[in-house]
């Protein structure tokens, strides 16, 4: 005899979601065994697991002080900053009117503190000249020696008024003498500080170059957005850049100047460079004249580079210039006691709700609790994988999420088994009523469960950011519910529908006919109106107790009506008769 349809449903259902539990598994298998950057337990956030304290301090040009609203704009890009680098559940916030204090949890990597430290203004000046970052040349006899300090006589006026910002006329033999000597090593260097009109000398972030720049023409305010990708006809990353109006504008011009210099096969003065935080973190030479504002720029690109130049030039637009005053390590704010303390207010949240659903479902209630161990071990691994690869971290606010979700998930079953039994008291088989039931509790689910996503969505976009936690995991924890009812509980249910223990209406599987007040008893078999009077005592009790919880199922209408009913059968009939 061929499988019942139901049955087959359920088994291909139960085997994807055995397919979709050993994809997540072994995702998680290549992070930490073949990229080495995933971890079998999920990442803890800064309250709980403490991190970095890096503490900023602001620095404007004019050296007045800052303004609130430069504090709030520069915290703002800052956790930009973080956040792009994938370090979630940061901590920023201002503090003495000039700092600003970065807190993130775990150790900091080296990426990550280059990303939070760069924090000066973004600059683009013209390159005027470039050579290795060597402090020595090779003089006439062969030697090698250290390049003289600059004569304090040099002249340090331009003999002729610069018309541009690649006019050579700005290097004048003191800022010649001064280039040469430059050491990118020294600790004394401060060139993020140097006025916007004049001329800079500024290195790579390797130290393996230096460059002569000419004044600003552009700063970061300038550059609307900057990303990553790459490019179609070569299969090179590159970064796209999108200037705002001004910015098209005055970029416009630059390039019709820089173009010509490539056309002369004038370089470096064809380059102009990206200066963040006195350093030049890309001096690309102009290929052609861009007058759309947006230029691409390739190079030796991968994916990783070209990412951390996006990020750099998209966040790069600060107002203020920042020093580090200092930079620790920090404990825990709430620490492994309040986390031992919600897993066991979770822990107890769950053997509540399996305490009940056993004395209300009996045999049912192990579904339940079934189905919660499937879901915590979906959850589990796909919190591991998002700290991989979205670097999010358990905070208290997420595990408060989880606990929540406990309680929506048994919301699920309940309305489920409770629509199994309505139909059981219509007088539908169990197997009928496990189909019919699915039928009309998913629509209700899928809609209560729709407004938990939605308000977690909502949550998630105008909450603070010490919030987000909670909203993130129960919107995650929601949709995996979801995944869980479709994939495992009905289809468990399906399956045992068909056993004898179940589809028999044992009384202790929580399907019983007789206990529900159920006109079908199961086995086709219909139960017979029974007096009180002729039955044995314990049937007649048995039927009182079925008729009882009937009654007590009953909505406002069908009470309305069996009143009717029973009134209507109490009047005496009247007959009309003829005359003879």
């Amino acid at each position: 005899m061929a499988t019942p349809t139901p049955v087959r449903r359920a088994w291909r259902a139960l085997t994807g979601l055995l397919v979709i539990t050993a994809l997540l598994f072994g995702v998680n298998a290549l992070g930490v065994f073949v990229f080495g950057k995933s971890s079998w337990a999920p990442e803890l956030a800064l309250d709980l697991q403490g991190g970095t304290q890096i503490i900023l301090e602001a620095k404007t040009p004019d050296g007045a002080s800052p303004t609130t609203d430069q504090m709030n704009q520069a915290a703002a890009i800052i956790r930009q900053r973080v956040d792009a680098s994938g370090v979630g559940e940061s901590d920023i916030t201002t503090q003495a009117g000039n700092q600003i204090v970065v807190q993130i949890p775990g150790p900091a990597d080296e990426e990550t503190r280059k990303r939070i430290e760069s924090s000066a203004q973004m600059q683009l000046r013209a390159v005027l000249a470039t050579t290795a970052a060597s402090t020595s040349f090779v003089g006439q006899d062969g030697n090698s020696t250290p390049y003289p300090t600059p004569d304090p006589g040099l002249p340090s006026t331009p003999t002729a008024a610069p018309t541009n910002g690649s006019d050579l006329s700005w290097i004048t033999p003191a800022l010649q003498a001064k280039f040469l000597a430059y050491d990118c090593t020294a600790k004394d260097n401060d060139p993020a500080n140097s006025p916007a009109g004049e001329p800079l000398i500024a290195c790579d972030p390797s130290g393996t170059a230096k460059y002569l720049l000419g004044p600003v023409e552009l700063d970061g305010s300038a550059i609307s957005d900057a990303t990553s990708g790459m490019n179609t006809q070569n299969g090179q990353w590159v970064v796209n850049i999108v200037f705002n109006d001004q910015g098209t504008k005055t970029f416009g011009e630059v390039s019709q100047r820089l173009y010509a210099f490539t056309q002369a096969g004038k370089s470096p003065q064809n380059q102009f460079a990206f200066v963040l935080d006195g350093a030049v973190i890309s001096a690309p030479s102009m290929n052609g004249v861009i007058l759309d504002g947006k230029p691409q720029i390739s190079g030796s690109f991968n994916q990783e580079s070209a990412k951390t130049l996006s990020d750099q030039l998209k966040y790069g637009a600060l107002p203020l210039s920042f020093g580090i005053v200092s930079d620790n390590a920090i404990s825990a704010t709430l620490g492994s006691q309040q986390l031992q303390i919600g897993l066991i207010a979770g822990l107890i949240g769950l053997a509540l709700v399996a305490l009940y659903s056993l004395i209300v479902y009996r045999a049912l209630g192990f579904v339940i609790i079934a189905s919660l161990g499937v879901m915590g071990v979906l959850t589990y691994i796909t919190l591991c994988i998002l700290a991989w690869r979205m670097g999010f971290r358990l905070s208290l606010a997420g595990v408060a999420g989880l606990i929540v979700t406990i309680g929506f998930t048994a919301d699920s079953f309940i309305v489920y088994f409770e629509r199994i039994r309505d139909e059981l008291r219509d007088g539908k088989s169990i197997t009928g009523a496990v189909e019919d039931g699915w039928g009309r509790a998913k629509r209700t689910i899928y809609i209560s469960k729709s407004i938990n996503i939605l308000a977690a969505v909502v949550l998630y976009i105008l909450a603070d950011a010490t919030v987000k936690g909670f909203a993130f995991t129960l919107g995650l924890t929601t949709l995996i519910d979801i995944l869980i009812f479709i994939l495992f509980t009905h289809p468990v249910l399906q399956l045992l529908a068909r056993t004898r223990f179940f589809g028999g209406g044992h009384p202790l599987s929580g399907l019983d006919p007789d206990a529900l007040g159920a006109v079908y008893r199961g086995r086709a078999q219909f139960r017979s109106p029974v007096e009180a009077g002729t039955a044995k005592g314990a049937a007649a009790r048995r039927t009182a107790r079925s008729r009882g919880e009937a009654e007590r199922r009953q909505t406002i209408a069908e009470r309305k009506q069996a009143e009717l009913a029973a009134k209507n059968s109490t009047k005496p009939s009247s007959t009309t008769e003829g005359d003879d």
